[in-house]
């Protein structure tokens, strides 16, 4: 009798653990947007007379640029990042080709 009831639990405990699993009717579609901005450096000596400027004017003259970077964004528009030090600080200014700083 006691096989009887054991098979029995064992048998609905099998029943109510089954996996109901089905197919994907639709696919799922991952997209993956890759970032197409491309950085290349520039010798600072090399940057536009216009961006020399603004980095010699009083506002970022006490600034000593450390290294600079032509960044090509994905709708073709380009600025200058230039990393800049001041004593321990450390900043990244955007500038446009005509020195316009921007934001």
């Amino acid at each position: 009798m006691k096989k009887i009831i054991l098979s029995a639990a064992l048998l609905a405990f099998a029943g109510l653990t089954q996996v109901k699993a089905s197919d994907v009717k639709s696919p799922v579609a991952i997209t993956v947007k890759q970032d197409s901005v491309t950085k290349a450096p520039v010798e600072l000596k090399d940057l536009p007379d216009a961006v020399k400027t603004t980095l010699a004017s009083d506002k970022y003259k006490e600034w000593t640029p450390t290294a600079a970077f032509l960044v090509t964004k994905a709708d073709k528009s380009e600025y200058y990042q230039v990393d800049a030090k001041k004593g321990e600080e450390t900043a990244s200014l955007k500038l446009s080709k005509e020195g316009a700083v921007i934001e």
